[in-house]
């Protein structure tokens, strides 16, 4: 019995430490288990977030000969069941979407809500999420950032080619 007791008071001591661990990492002001772990849950998304945007900037590096040659801007973001993609120029980008939406069909991506203004340069913004009936496989931010420069890259090869 005396083993037990001493155990389980270790167990508990080992668990306590892991939780004042916890709770200097993500900055927690809790004192509850179960809140301490809700501010972690939402430190961990606020480190997604930033890896993301780092990635993003990472991916805007890598293809800054087409950001050159076209200063077009790219952002995605991922959200709960879908994806939301900006692309946006100062200027006027003829034939762009018809690129954009072949990459996205490339991609399986299914375009639920969209809008694109083409007055005063070039804005798409759309809610994009997988289409269920195409591969298995799940689409990430950079997957899609990826399609998308792609996209932006062969649009501005073929305006080039008609110069």
């Amino acid at each position: 019995m005396k083993n037990v007791v001493s155990r389980e008071r270790r167990m508990a001591a080992a668990t306590c430490k892991k939780m004042r661990t916890l709770r200097s990492i993500t900055n927690s002001h809790a004192y509850s288990k179960t809140s301490i772990i809700l501010d972690a849950t939402k430190y961990i998304d606020e480190l997604k977030h930033r890896v993301e945007r780092i990635n993003q900037e990472i991916a805007m590096a890598q293809n800054s000969t087409c950001q050159k040659s076209c200063p077009v801007q790219l952002r995605v973001e991922a959200q709960d069941k879908g994806f939301v993609i900006k692309v946006f120029s100062e200027r006027c980008c003829g034939g762009l979407l018809v690129f954009l939406l072949e990459a996205f069909e490339e991609l399986g991506l299914d375009i639920f809500q969209a809008r694109v203004s083409c007055s005063e340069g070039f804005l798409f913004e759309a809610v994009g999420v997988k289409d269920d009936q195409g591969s298995s496989e799940c689409l990430n931010v950079q997957d899609i950032e990826r399609g998308v420069w792609k996209a932006i890259q062969n649009w501005s090869n073929q305006v080039k080619e008609r110069t």
